[in-house]
């Protein structure tokens, strides 16, 4: 499998990955009844928390060795891409929930 520095295509596939996530978390709290301003706060919240783990900026560890992330996304059958550094999820989520909850 080649590792391919690709930072541009990186950066779509990753905030598509975090609008995915977001999306689908709204979809779950909505089908749990949640609904008005609790709704955004959750959403917000555990997209948030899960983009933080996704960036390698929570803390996580195993067997007291530190467990750190690193987002890559499959291209074909033969090639992953990457954008050279941390991913950065966190970013987008602003921007994502306000699309989901603009009126």
């Amino acid at each position: 499998m080649d590792l391919k520095l690709e930072p541009e295509k990186h950066e779509i596939y990753q905030e598509s990955f975090i609008r995915e996530i977001s999306q689908t978390v709204m979809v779950k709290l909505v089908e749990a009844g949640l609904a008005g301003q609790k709704l955004e706060e959750t959403t917000a919240d555990i997209s948030f928390s899960i983009a933080s783990i996704l960036d390698d900026t929570t803390a996580i560890e195993a067997d007291g060795v530190a467990v750190k992330p690193y987002l890559t996304f499959r291209d074909g059958d033969d090639a992953i891409i990457h954008c050279g550094e941390n991913a950065y999820t966190y970013e987008f989520v602003r921007g994502i929930l306000k699309e989901l909850f603009d009126r």
